[in-house]
């Protein structure tokens, strides 16, 4: 039988192997095409948004204009803070090519560290700004401008520079703007908001390249510039106050001194200074005491400038009368397991007298017959223990202890001027009470009534304070303290060195020891003198407080004979100016119980 021969293996179909082959390769990119598909949509759709704001970040720029900051006027209008404008330089560092050579040329000119502004530039390579130098000169503006720098590597931007005249007077009083228009101590910082303005905006749209292409009128808003401020400042008699305090600093060396002008009418401060003191325009070497305004965070026990005031409260409450005669125990009186003594032996004295001679025993009897709750009545009422409210940061209420806490020696120790402590501002305040009749009303810096032809009508409410305009003491009593007793002590009292001829002078003096930190007692060696006064007795237009803080030039230190020649001089100047001035200005605005944040035109 035949065989048939064998068939050839079969092989695999070339067509069957590319149809797989194109199957394989369109399923892969159809599931490519529906990836991408379903990208696009999520773009579209879910990241549009974020995406768009992202685009938009990178085309849009958004440019702050500053405000410029209102002027402080002094009460006649005369400019004591105002503003110019300047240029300031920044870099681009993302279009520096080579930064050591830029930091070079610019450092030359404007004398930076070189080293320093390479590293900044290198740090911040992928930056589109970067401050180099803000408030450059007009000679250092030009010079940078002669170097030719690299197109698209810097630019001066226009900002405001904040000037301080009449070589820096009143410092602690006006306060000062930092180089980002924020106040800063005195009235620059408690009138921030007003001064300060409002900033407005320039939003700019920028192509790929980042060429300027419109401006977004819509988006974009105009500054809107701070208000000017009338202060209550005096600038010639600040001036004066200033040197005369400079002259006791030099001749006493004491550790630091503040004094005060002020009109008892209205309460407004004429002029205030405290050294040690700054200049606001060179701040590069301030002692770091110099920051502190004396005359609201000085705390010191008054001594015996509070002793009018407990005397004229007594007078009030009826327990003490004018006329009659206190014994003062011939220097030596207990008090429970008190002594108390005086400096001299005392018999019998008038109630004038003891103000006069400024009896200790003579007021810790006029204290027991108060009582503790009318003694703690009369202390709070006249304001101590709690701020004025002037319009000043950093103010300190002083110290009066709670009412529990006071015990039988504080019926002799408070009515004459210790276990009590108070700032010049307070002192000051009280006693422009007794001046004007009786009435305590609230210290400001600020101008109470605008009738300058350059001062806006317009103005802003600042809340009052508490005990603002009280009637504390009649007028019959407040006269005849200052007319009286306190006139005296100036013709035949303590403060006999205070006497000028042909002026009217009434006053007080202090002079307290202070507490020793390591002992716990009272120093023998440091002490904080005072003198508080005014003039014209019959009429007061003004009443001046002179402080000072451990005098240590070799010499008597009592407030007789430090500060109360000072005061007196100063007194003098103050009260002739305030005629000039037509102070005390009789107008309705001293009887409102609300005062008005007085503004200036631009």
């Amino acid at each position: 039988m035949k065989e048939s021969p064998a068939c050839p293996p079969c092989r695999p179909s070339v067509r069957s192997s590319h149809g797989w082959r194109s199957t394989l390769f369109g399923a892969l990119l159809l599931a490519g095409w529906m990836l991408l598909m379903a990208r696009l949509i999520q773009l579209q759709g879910g990241q549009h948004a974020q995406l768009y704001s992202r685009v938009s970040r990178q085309s849009v720029h958004q440019e702050v204009l500053p405000a410029r900051p209102g002027d402080i006027l002094d009460r006649s209008g005369q400019a004591l803070a105002m503003t110019i404008e300047c240029e300031s330089l920044y870099a681009v560092p993302a279009r520096i090519n080579d930064p050591l050579k830029f930091a070079w040329q610019v450092s030359s000119v404007l004398n930076l560290n070189t080293d320093e502004l390479y590293d900044s530039l290198v740090r911040g390579r992928e930056k589109q700004f970067l401050w180099v130098r803000r408030r450059l000169d007009e000679q250092q503006a030009e010079r940078i401008r002669r170097l030719d720098l690299p197109s698209g590597t810097w630019g001066l931007r226009t900002e405001f520079l904040r000037r301080y005249l009449h070589d820096g007077y009143a410092a602690h009083a006006i306060g000062l703007r930092d180089i980002d228009n924020r106040g800063k101590g005195g009235l620059e910082e408690s009138l921030d908001e007003e001064l300060r303005g409002e900033d407005g905006l320039r939003v700019l749209a920028r192509d790929a390249r980042g060429v300027l292409m419109e401006v977004d009128e819509q988006r974009s808003r105009a500054p809107r510039p701070g208000r000017a401020v009338v202060s209550s400042i005096d600038l010639p008699l600040q001036i004066r106050t200033e040197e005369l305090l400079d002259e006791l600093v030099n001749e006493w060396r004491p550790k630091g001194a503040c004094a005060i002008v002020m009109e008892p009418w209205s309460g407004e401060v004429l002029a205030m200074a405290s050294r040690p003191t700054f200049h606001p325009d060179r701040l590069d070497e301030v002692d770091e005491t110099a920051w502190k305004n004396l005359a609201v965070s000085a705390v010191f026990e008054p001594g015996s400038t509070f002793k009018p005031m407990i005397t004229g409260w007594a007078l009030e409450q009826g327990c003490l009368q004018r006329d009659e005669e206190i014994d003062c125990s011939y220097g030596v009186y207990r008090m429970g397991p008190r002594v108390l003594h005086d400096h001299h032996s005392y018999g019998r004295l008038s109630v004038a007298d003891v103000l006069v001679k400024s009896s200790n025993i003579g007021m810790a009897k006029i204290g027991e017959r108060l009582g503790l709750d009318r003694l703690y009545d009369g202390v709070r009422s006249f304001g101590f223990g709690r701020v004025t409210g002037i319009e000043l940061p950093g103010e300190l209420p002083g110290i009066v202890h709670p009412r529990e806490d006071w015990t039988v020696y504080s019926l002799g120790s408070i009515p004459m001027g210790q276990e009590l402590a108070v700032t010049p501002l307070q002192l000051l305040t009280a006693h422009a009470a007794l001046a004007n009749g009786g009435r305590l009303r609230r210290p400001t810096l600020l101008r109470r009534s605008v009738q300058h032809r350059a001062f806006a009508a317009e103005s802003a409410t600042v809340a009052a304070g508490e005990h603002f305009d009280s009637l504390l003491l009649s007028r019959e009593t407040a006269e005849w303290l200052v007319r009286e007793p306190m006139t005296q002590v100036v013709e035949r009292g303590t403060a006999k060195a205070a006497r000028i001829r042909g002026i009217s002078l009434f006053g007080k003096t202090g002079t307290a020891q202070k507490l020793d930190p390591e002992t716990g007692t009272y120093s023998d060696r440091a002490w904080v003198v005072s003198f508080v006064c005014g003039s014209p007795a019959d009429a007061p237009r003004v009443v001046v407080l002179i402080m000072v803080d451990e005098p240590t030039a070799p010499g008597i230190h009592y407030g007789g004979t430090v500060a109360a020649p000072t005061a007196a001089k100063l007194t003098a100047v103050a009260a002739q100016r305030a005629m000039e001035l037509g102070l005390p200005e009789q107008d309705g605005s001293l009887q409102t119980t609300e005062r008005s944040l007085p503004t200036a035109t631009e």
